[in-house]
């Protein structure tokens, strides 16, 4: 199982949704590219902590919280996404940095990166009102570079009609709907089973 993890926006809930899928699918976790650390912390750490999973050093590490592109150029730097390669583990959860479209360098955009891992997807969005709309603009630009969409796994309060619209426009499935916490940690994450349908999806990808 090797599974990249994006989002409809920057702040929609990849980390917590990828340290649920690490925990419970005993998984190793990767995040290629970091901007922004608060407090010396970084998306890989909240994982850890979150997941008590095995995590793979992040490729590159800026410490604005900005568009990867303009965190390295502020440290005179350059991504090169020739240098990230998956990590040869048996089960993988790649998290990705900010949405779909959010520029990497001056050629590549974080879709981009997708395409070049080879990697199948899953599309983190949230539940409330403009979902559809991010969430079908995510899917066009997958299907437009032929990159495989597992579905998609909804953040937060439960709307199905939220959901019986993307799954209808977006011609795929919602094979997650995470719920609202007010606190996250082990212990809650690992109170919340994968469903089944997901369980299934994940250990079926390549």
């Amino acid at each position: 199982m090797k599974v990249f993890i994006c989002g409809t926006d920057t702040d929609i809930g990849k980390t917590v949704i990828s340290s649920w899928l690490t925990l419970h699918m005993d998984a190793t976790y990767f995040k290629p590219i970091q901007t922004g650390i608060s407090e010396g912390n970084t998306d890989s750490m909240t994982v850890k902590n979150l997941s008590q999973g095995k995590i793979h050093q992040e490729k590159f590490v800026y410490k604005k919280a900005l568009s990867p592109h303009l965190a390295a150029k502020l440290e005179n730097e350059r991504i090169d996404i020739d240098k990230i390669i998956l990590p040869q583990e048996e089960n993988l959860i790649v998290e990705g940095a900010g949405g779909l479209l959010v520029p990497i360098n001056d050629e590549y955009l974080m879709i981009d990166l997708i395409k070049k891992l080879n990697i199948s997807v899953i599309i983190v969005t949230s539940a409330k009102l403009g979902t559809i709309n991010h969430t079908l603009l995510c899917i066009e630009a997958l299907r437009t570079r032929k990159i495989d969409i597992l579905g998609v796994i909804m953040n937060g309060e439960d709307k199905n009609e939220n959901m019986e619209a993307i799954e209808f426009y977006g011609k795929t499935q919602v094979i997650a709907q995470f719920p609202y916490l007010s606190k996250i940690s082990y212990n809650t994450l690992k109170d919340i089973p994968l469903p089944e349908r997901l369980v299934k999806i994940l250990r079926d990808t390549q």
